[in-house]
């Protein structure tokens, strides 16, 4: 008779489905997480006693944080993420912890903390999951990198914004005539301004960046209709069309993608690469454009560029490597459009319900510029005197204020680490932020607190910025630190001149909206804040 032999995998399955194989493996892992725990409660008793920190307890209860993560994605569906926000830090004050599918956070609105994450303890913190969920579209650009390879994407993009490259208004003043074009030229008519302010501010951004605009404003309605999965290169006018079009679809994936975090793969659409490959295409096609000129010599790049300065000419001069370039570009043209055109669209829907500030805003307008682009004996319109038209400032800062362009941000603790306030039943306690954590904070809801800006904080009244109080970290409109938007001046002498170019042209402003309370417009708050119903108004001249 034969002797039966096991084979060997059938023997090892049976080995590890022993009810001896099974205690044994069980009891090590108790054992692990009791050495963890000890050792977590180790490091905590060390920063309590060192700097008096404590952890702070998670406030959100139920199975995984799933309830919490149901209430956030029905509340961003309904475009009213902000609010409900807002709502969590009036309930459990200014600094609390949630976690979500094991993941703790921590939400903060105290400047100190925010301070501390962006400066004082700048190296406690990078960007986590950000690279993984912007990866596929922006690739390894400044909004992407965390340590060197931000730190060299900054150096070499710092001197692209000196004072001189982005205060050129002249060329902002062709893009501002293609906008009162697209309006409406009557008064019974409305329109959606804020579509027409985002086209304006692509326009622009692609012409300071590549030296060619794609010119969306110029767009007829049946000619917006492009096959999306379309990457072949085209820069015809039907390439260009294709090219808005996936920019567009392209970042509202990167913000879902964003919000699911660690968990950024689940969400990763079928036509998602193929569209991120038509914008891919199209800048690739400008690149190699400059990369030839640089190669060709002076000559040839001040031919290219009509002696005008062009952020990408300039830009191969610092580096030559044709996937650096595009990445560099479409991280600074996803943050240069869409931070303008909220900053714009916000005004124009702030304004228009507010007359009084629109009719003052327009006569200071009127008596420094005149009422027409060129009015004789009145100053010009330039970088300088726009930021020297006070209440034009004092607008554009309250803006900024109510309707900041990014209200949610986040940071991950790459090291144990603390912040100063937020702990305790009084919450002046530090707080032990744990490596792996993250850390939210919500300048829009910091920006509306009571005690920093007066009990009408959520009304819009531009003349709290003339009255000499001042503020510091409890005002970040461009974020701070050494991550500030270096953008910033650009975004804001494109508004003002754009603004200052409307209200010389038209007199008379008024929204045809329903009536809504003031505080809460429904916000789409994906990468920017926009208004999610759009910024419909009449603008015309009596």
């Amino acid at each position: 008779m034969g002797v039966l032999v096991r084979p060997p995998v059938a023997c090892l399955v049976a080995a590890a489905t022993s009810p001896l194989t099974i205690v044994i493996v069980t009891l090590i892992l108790l054992c692990c997480a009791v050495v963890q725990k000890l050792e977590s409660k180790r490091i905590e008793g060390h920063f309590a006693a060192k700097s008096g920190a404590v952890r702070l307890s998670i406030k959100n209860k139920g199975v995984f944080g799933l309830r919490r993560f149901l209430s956030l994605s029905r509340s961003l569906r309904e475009h009213r993420i902000v609010e409900y926000m807002a709502r969590d830090f009036e309930k459990f004050g200014n600094t609390f912890s949630t976690k979500v599918f094991g993941q703790l956070s921590h939400w903060t609105i105290e400047p100190e903390n925010i301070k501390a994450i962006l400066a004082t303890k700048f190296h406690d913190f990078g960007l986590g999951t950000r690279y993984d969920a912007f990866l596929p579209f922006l690739g390894e650009g400044i909004f992407t990198l965390d340590n060197q390879g931000w730190a060299h994407s900054r150096a070499m993009l710092r001197p692209q914004f000196r004072r001189q490259q982005v205060s050129d208004v002249a060329m902002l003043e062709p893009h501002v005539r293609n906008l009162m074009s697209c309006l409406a030229p009557g008064r019974t008519e409305s329109c959606d301004i804020q579509e027409l302010f985002y086209r304006m501010t692509l326009d622009s951004a692609t012409e300071f960046l590549f030296g060619e605009s794609v010119q969306s404003l110029r767009r007829t309605p049946e000619s917006r209709n492009h096959e999306r999965d379309n990457i072949f290169v085209d820069v015809s006018e039907a390439g260009k069309r294709s090219f808005t079009d996936a920019f567009n679809y392209c970042q509202e994936v990167l913000a879902i993608r964003a919000i699911l975090r660690s968990f950024c793969w689940l969400h990763n659409p079928k036509d998602f690469h193929n569209t991120a490959a038509v914008a891919h295409n199209f800048v690739d096609y400008y690149v190699n454009k400059a990369l030839e000129a640089y190669h060709c010599g002076p000559a040839k790049v001040e031919e290219m560029t009509a002696g005008r300065y062009v952020f990408l000419y300039s830009l191969v001069q610092e580096t030559q490597d044709p996937r650096v370039l595009r990445d560099q570009l479409l991280n600074i043209l996803l943050a240069g459009r869409d931070t303008t055109a909220a900053l714009l669209s916000w005004t124009l829907y702030l304004l228009a319900s507010h007359p009084r500030v629109f009719e003052k805003l327009r006569r200071e307008i009127i008596e420094k510029f005149g009422d027409n682009a060129n009015s004789e004996g009145k100053e010009k319109i330039s970088f300088e005197s726009l930021k020297s038209t006070l209440y034009l400032r004092y607008v554009l800062s309250e803006v900024l204020r109510l309707y900041p362009p990014v209200p949610l941000n986040y940071r991950c603790a790459v090291q144990d680490t603390v912040l100063p306030v937020g702990g305790g039943l009084d919450g002046k306690l530090p707080v032990l932020v744990r490596k792996g954590d993250t850390v939210a904070y919500s300048v829009y809801v910091m920006h509306r607190r009571k005690d920093l800006y007066g009990e009408d904080a959520d009304e819009f009244r531009p003349e709290r910025w003339s009255e000499g109080k001042s503020w510091s970290w409890e005002y970040l409109p461009f974020n701070g630190g050494q991550r500030i938007c270096l953008g910033q001046q650009y975004a804001l002498t494109e508004a003002g001149y754009t603004i200052v170019r409307l209200l010389q042209e038209f007199d008379t402003l008024e929204s045809t909206e329903p009536p809504e309370p003031e505080c809460f417009p429904l916000k789409r708050a994906l990468l920017t804040m926009s208004k999610a119903t759009g910024v419909h108004v009449k603008i015309y001249r009596k």
